[in-house]
């Protein structure tokens, strides 16, 4: 799994999955993959202002197809 070794379950609105799934695969992009980029993104926004020292998160490693 690439080092990635925690899974993360959420339950969201069936519209907004499918329609969010829709888009990634417009973009070929995994789901999981843009998922990621948002938590890190959303680090990296908030961390400081809650008074958190932002952590160093590694971005994916590039697709190959």
């Amino acid at each position: 799994m690439s080092g990635k070794d925690s899974g993360f379950r959420i339950r969201v609105e069936r519209d907004l999955r499918e329609k969010f799934v829709e888009v990634c695969r417009a973009q070929d992009r995994p789901a999981a993959q843009v998922l990621r980029d948002c938590m890190r993104a959303y680090i990296a926004e908030h961390a400081r202002e809650s008074g958190l020292k932002e952590p160093r998160v590694k971005p994916d490693k590039p697709r190959t197809k």
